[in-house]
C-alpha cells in the first residue's frame, strides 16, 4: 500500500511504499521507497499519511527493478599476503553505482 510522506531532503509530500519500521525512544522511525523519485529516506511517524483515492491510482514514476543474474562484486584486499582477488559481495559498491549510473546517462 502506498502512504504520503514527508521527505526532509526534498521539502516536499512524496508517495512512497513503506520498507521497515524501527521503534525508538520518540517513536518509530520508517524506512520508505519515494516511488516518484526512485529514492529511500527514513521518515519520522508523525510524517506520514494515507494516499487518497484519486492519488492512489497514478502510476509510479519509479520502479524498483534488478539486473538479471548480476551479482554485486567487489575487491578483497588481503594485507597479510599482499594479495587482492575479486570476490562475491553483500551490496554494490558505491563506486559501481556511479559508473552504472554514468552508463546509463
Amino acid at each position: 500500500q502506498a502512504y504520503v510522506v514527508f521527505s526532509e531532503e526534498l521539502q516536499c509530500w512524496c508517495r512512497a511504499l513503506v520498507e521497515s519500521v524501527r521503534r525508538q525512544a520518540g517513536g518509530c522511525q520508517l524506512r520508505c521507497f519515494l516511488v516518484d523519485y526512485a529514492r529511500y529516506c527514513s521518515v519520522a511517524s508523525e510524517n506520514i499519511r494515507v494516499l487518497a483515492g484519486a492519488f492512489a491510482k497514478i502510476p509510479y514514476r519509479a520502479k524498483k527493478c534488478r539486473l538479471h543474474c548480476t551479482k554485486p562484486l567487489t575487491l578483497h584486499i588481503d594485507y597479510c599476503e599482499n594479495t587482492a582477488k575479486i570476490g562475491p559481495a553483500k551490496r554494490w559498491d558505491t563506486a559501481a553505482i556511479q559508473h552504472f549510473r554514468k552508463l546509463l546517462e
